[in-house]
């Protein structure tokens, strides 16, 4: 009997989902990946490779696996096909495994310059730490309903009169509002009708396919990318990804109906951390040499995948995990990175904040109004002994299972699965996703 199961980042990204991924999919016929676009990193080690990925999902990298893009998914076609290459160069057979929806929003070289023109224009203060490869703006087009889609790449005339139309309006925002420099009608077409040739036999009706796949007794993971504090709802608005990143849009990101999702994997390290801009309670220092915000940074190796920007670090703030756990809907939690706090002498659990003299035990909605919120903590004992590695809970010194157990009491969700370290193997299961 089939079963499929959405894997989530309850954090604000970057909590080591593509490595969850790919030790999952052992288990799945699909893996399909629903929102986001190319803003998203995931970074996979298996054996003595590394692959970088970020449109192409995560299972990629398991032989046989069908990799999906859903119509959620805002495309550059031409990035898309460069990591392709880079993907089959390394071995990786791809294109006979992966499907694209026609209905993917296209990201187009205008989205990108009036995200980085956007960007530019912002004060200090109010910087959203936007990638600027154009994912935001290829929303709003998607939204106001004059996108580009991929089916449109199929029909010369008509891609080129809405381009030219989209054009006319957006490059009168770069030119005269934000004194950026226009983008060029036929240099976007002529590259738009290559990407689309060759992108042309990886279009699939993935609705159509996941269904099928599914009615015949194959499995499925749904990818996220970004995190769920990011998401355009239910995140630190407006320091957030232009997409919804929660477990129900795999449903709408994908085409298959909400009943066909049986399991949420909650993906939460065990410290978190942030990059870009907007608020982040439990922040700390990470600059100082032997503080634990820089031991964070420097063993976490906390840099981002696609920008290659040092992330921000703090203690494990539940009042937000909870969050995550009630918008997505999460089944079991799955721990990342605890090696990383291996030897801090005393560890804090964020359990809740205080705004306006009040406590209260939820993240609340808006970033004005979390950047208020004064974190409430929780001492607790840290550990000597090494994590890395470990395959067994008993393996964990108890001071990490003690840790481990506080985070489960609090947020009331089981943790399933702890990851300690890059590699598949390097990974405690208590109970599987799909066997649960």
């Amino acid at each position: 009997m089939s079963k499929n199961v959405v894997v989530v980042g309850t954090q604000w990204g970057d909590e080591g989902k593509g490595k969850i991924v790919d030790w999952l999919t052992d288990h799945a016929q699909g893996v399909v990946r629903f929102q986001g676009g190319h803003n998203a990193g995931h970074t996979l080690v298996v054996g003595k490779n590394e692959y970088k990925l970020n449109l192409v999902p995560s299972g990629i990298v398991r032989d046989g696996v069908i990799c999906f893009i859903g119509n959620g998914v805002v495309l550059d076609a031409h990035h898309l096909l460069e990591e392709i290459s880079r993907l089959e160069k390394g071995g990786i057979e791809v294109r006979r495994r992966l499907r694209v929806s026609p209905g993917c929003p296209l990201i187009l070289g205008y989205h990108s310059a009036l995200d980085q023109a956007r960007e530019a224009a912002r004060s200090d203060g109010s910087k959203i730490g936007t990638t600027g490869k154009g994912i935001g703006p290829a929303y709003e087009d998607k939204v106001a309903r004059r996108a580009l889609r991929v089916y449109d790449l199929f029909d010369p005339q008509r891609f080129a009169d809405k381009l030219r139309a989209n054009l006319d309006y957006h490059n009168f925002v770069l030119a005269r509002y934000l004194n950026a420099e226009p983008v060029d009608f036929q240099s976007a077409f002529d590259q738009a009708m290559k990407d689309g040739e060759e992108l042309r036999p990886l279009v699939s009706d993935v609705s159509a396919e996941l269904y099928a796949l599914n009615k015949n007794g194959g499995s499925l993971l749904f990818e996220g990318a970004q995190g769920a504090l990011l998401d355009i709802d239910h995140g630190t608005y407006p320091f957030a990804t232009s997409s919804n990143c929660v477990a129900g849009q795999a449903a709408a990101g994908s085409g298959l109906g909400p009943g066909s999702l049986h399991y949420v994997l909650g993906i939460t390290k065990a410290y978190c951390t942030r990059v870009g801009g907007g608020p982040f309670p439990t922040e700390l220092d990470i600059e100082t040499e032997g503080m634990p915000g820089e031991q964070m940074s420097h063993r976490g190796r906390e840099f981002g995948t696609v920008t290659g920007r040092k992330r921000r670090c703090g203690w494990l703030d539940l009042a937000a995990l909870k969050r995550s756990i009630i918008i997505n809907g999460v089944t079991g939690l799955c721990i990342t990175k605890l090696d990383v706090l291996d030897g801090l002498a005393e560890l804090k659990l964020c359990t809740g904040y205080v705004l306006d003299g009040k406590r209260i035990d939820l993240l609340p909605l808006g970033a004005e109004e979390v950047a208020r919120c004064e974190p409430i903590y929780e001492s607790l004992p840290g550990w000597n002994a090494s994590t890395v590695g470990a395959k067994s809970w008993g393996a964990l010194p108890q001071e990490a299972r003690t840790y481990l157990h506080r985070v489960e009491e609090i947020c009331e969700v089981p943790i399933d699965v702890i990851s300690t370290g890059p590699e598949r193997e390097e990974t405690i299961l208590r109970r599987h996703p799909f066997g649960a």
